[in-house]
């Protein structure tokens, strides 16, 4: 069964008829052609597929497109408007990244939870609860955890969103 579903993906607005099953993920590849998206696990455990979605970092291959209708969605292609993002700018001055397949992933987690940072949402390391969360290596390797890096560049992740977060 097909569903029209509108989203607006890196500024601009898109509708598509989808088969109700289709994940985020799935339209945002394969019918609108966004490659920095990437397939990883399809369980939701690597965080290759996330992008912010309304603002909030989410894994893509979790989620049905037709839950997201009028929804904003931002990938690592649509960060950058003339230059890059500081946190793209900062994955590169640190060597961020290896082979690249995590990185679009890792650089939208990284803006969500730094914006979420900042909002004060604290994490499962946070220790005082009621100010607000210092982004210290632990902090960022928590805040993080939800994305694996296969080619072991978890240092030069943390120092650069350490930088971009300064």
């Amino acid at each position: 069964m097909d569903q029209s579903v509108t989203v607006t993906v890196d500024g601009v607005t898109r509708t598509l008829s989808l088969d109700t099953r289709t994940t985020v993920l799935d339209a945002l590849r394969e019918r609108l052609g966004v490659t920095s998206v990437k397939k990883g696990c399809d369980h939701g455990q690597c965080g290759a597929c996330t992008v912010l979605l309304d603002g909030r970092r989410a894994t893509t291959c979790l989620s049905f497109a037709v839950a997201h209708e009028g929804s904003e969605i931002v990938t690592a292609e649509g960060l950058a408007d003339q230059n890059l993002h500081p946190v793209q700018r900062a994955f590169l001055d640190h060597d961020g990244f290896q082979c690249g397949y995590c990185t679009p992933g890792q650089v939208c987690a990284a803006v969500g939870m730094l914006e979420e940072a900042k909002a004060g949402s604290p994490s499962y390391v946070t220790e005082d609860l009621t100010a607000d969360p210092a982004l210290d290596d632990e902090e960022i390797r928590e805040r993080m955890s939800g994305n694996l890096c296969r080619c072991g560049a978890y240092a030069n992740i943390v120092s650069a969103i350490r930088e971009a977060s300064e």
